[in-house]
C-alpha cells in the first residue's frame, strides 16, 4: 500500500491521508484548518478516489469532505452519530465563514446522501481494501481505522483517547499485528492531570462559587466537552442549576437518540434531564444573573452564546469563568487565560470574575501515547502526525530510541510505501 500525507503533517488541523492499494484508493478524513482564513489539505482529484472514511465530526477532520460531492458521488463511511454531528458542525461552518468556500449546503446534502453508516468493528470491502472502524474514545461516534490489503495491515488512530471519561469508554486498542501505524501526537509533550482528581477539583471549585451566590460560565465545545461537563456534575450529584445553551443543545439531542455510542447512557440521560435548556433571550439573561453553571459554546469564547454571557459574568468578582479545553493562541479564550482580559461592552477589559483552566482533554496524553506504541504488535513502521510545535518529530525520535521501531514525522505531500 502507498500512503500519501495530504494534511496534518507536522501540524494540528486539516487531517487528510490517502491510502492506495493495487486497485483502490481510500481517503481518510479531509478537514480544514480553522484559522482566520480556512486552510485546506493538499488536493486529490475525486476521480482518483473510490471512497472516503470520516473518522469523526470535528471540522479539522470532516470540514472539507463536501468538496468531493460537487459533481461526483462516492460512498463516505463513518458512524451514524458522526454524520449527524458533522451535519450541524459543517452547516455552521458554511454559515459563519466570511470567506469563499469551494462548496455550499447543496454539496453537504449530497455528501450525507452518500453516507454509509457503520457500527464499530464491522468489516467493509472497497475494491481490494478491507477496513473496520474501532472506537477512538475521542468524541461520540469517533473512530480509528484499521485497513488491510495484500496481506498488509495499517492502523490510523485519528484523534483518540485511551482514558475512560464520564461520557465515553477509552479507545479500543485490540489491533492485532500491524505493518504500519499513523498516530496522532497532539499531546506527545505533556501528561494530562489524572481524571478523577481533575473532576473533584472542578466540582469543588464550581460548588464553592455557586454556594456563595455566584455564576460559573463554562465555555465548552458543542460536541463532547459540553456533554461531558454535564455528566461530571451529575455524577457528583451537583444539586444547583445547570443550563445548556447554543449548539450544545442540538448536539445533546443527537446524542440522546444515539446513546449506544456513550460510555454510560443512564448517567448521560440523567445529566440531560437535570439540566435546563436555554430556549430564548429571556432564559439567557436570567441564567447570566442567577447562581448556577452555564455550559455554552464557543469553547474558546470566539462567538456563540458564551461571548454574550461573559459580558455579564465577567464583571463580578464572585463569578467564575472556567475554561475546559485547549485554547488556540490568538483566541479570546487564550487571551483570557494569559492576560485575564476579554472584550466586554466593546472594549478590552480586565475580567473581574475568577478565571480557571481544567484540562478535560479528549486526546491521549504523553503517557497513553507511549503506552500505545509500546503495546503495538508486529514490527510496524510508525508515522507521527497531528502535532504542533515540533511534537511530531520529537515523538518519532522517542519511538526510534526507546521502542526501537522505525518512526518518522512525514511532511505534507510525502508518499510512503508499506
Amino acid at each position: 500500500m502507498k500512503i500519501t500525507f495530504l494534511g496534518s503533517a507536522r501540524e494540528v488541523g486539516r487531517a487528510a491521508i490517502a491510502v492506495k492499494s493495487e486497485k483502490t484508493q481510500i481517503l481518510l478524513d479531509y478537514g480544514v484548518m480553522l484559522d482566520h482564513i480556512p486552510g485546506f489539505p493538499m488536493h486529490i482529484p475525486p476521480r482518483d478516489l473510490d471512497a472516503v472514511v470520516m473518522t469523526h465530526s470535528h471540522l479539522d477532520h470532516s470540514g472539507a469532505i463536501p468538496v468531493f460531492y460537487i459533481k461526483n458521488g462516492m460512498p463516505v463511511y463513518g458512524t451514524r452519530v458522526a454524520f449527524d454531528l458533522a451535519n450541524i458542525l459543517i452547516r455552521d461552518f458554511i454559515k459563519l465563514s466570511g470567506y469563499y468556500l469551494p462548496f455550499e449546503y447543496i454539496e453537504l446534502r449530497s455528501m450525507l446522501r452518500h453516507a454509509v453508516s457503520l457500527g464499530y468493528r464491522k468489516e467493509v470491502k472497497v475494491g481490494d481494501i478491507r477496513f473496520r472502524l474501532l472506537n477512538s474514545g475521542h468524541i461520540p461516534g469517533g473512530a480509528q481505522v484499521l485497513l488491510e490489503s495484500g496481506g498488509r495491515r495499517v492502523l490510523y488512530t485519528s484523534d483518540y483517547n485511551a482514558v475512560e471519561t464520564r461520557l465515553l469508554k477509552g479507545a479500543d486498542q485490540e489491533y492485532g499485528e500491524l505493518d504500519a501505524v499513523i498516530i496522532e501526537s497532539t499531546y506527545a509533550d505533556e501528561d494530562h492531570t489524572e481524571r478523577t482528581a481533575l473532576e473533584r477539583r472542578f466540582v469543588e471549585e464550581v460548588t464553592e462559587i455557586v454556594e456563595a451566590g455566584g455564576t460559573v460560565l463554562v465555555p465548552a465545545f458543542s460536541v463532547g466537552r459540553a456533554q461531558e461537563i454535564a455528566c461530571i456534575l451529575a455524577a457528583y450529584h451537583f444539586e444547583y442549576s445547570v443550563v445548556i445553551d447554543g449548539m450544545a443543545r442540538e448536539a445533546s439531542r443527537i446524542l440522546m437518540n444515539n446513546s449506544e455510542f456513550l460510555g454510560d447512557p443512564r448517567l448521560f440521560m440523567n445529566a440531560m434531564h437535570k439540566a435546563d435548556w436555554v430556549e430564548n433571550w429571556r432564559d439567557r439573561r436570567k441564567a447570566s444573573k442567577s447562581p448556577g453553571v452555564i455550559i455554552s459554546p464557543a469553547g474558546m469564547l470566539k462567538g456563540g452564546p458564551a461571548a454574550f454571557y461573559i459580558q455579564t459574568v465577567g464583571k463580578k468578582p464572585n463569578n467564575a469563568v472556567f475554561l475546559v479545553g485547549y485554547q488556540i493562541p490568538g483566541t479570546p479564550g487564550r487571551e483570557l487565560l494569559d492576560k485575564g482580559v476579554c472584550v466586554i461592552d466593546g472594549k478590552v477589559r480586565k475580567v473581574k470574575a475568577k478565571v480557571g483552566f481544567f484540562d478535560f482533554s479528549s486526546h491521549s496524553g504523553a503517557r497513553e501515547l507511549k503506552e500505545t506504541v509500546r503495546g503495538l504488535e508486529g514490527n510496524p513502521k510508525v508515522y507521527v502526525v497531528h502535532g504542533a510545535e515540533g511534537n511530531c518529530p520529537m515523538f518519532a525520535k522517542w519511538i526510534r530510541e526507546e521502542v526501537g521501531l522505525k518512526a518518522k514525522a512525514p511532511k505534507a505531500g510525502e508518499v510512503v510505501e508499506v
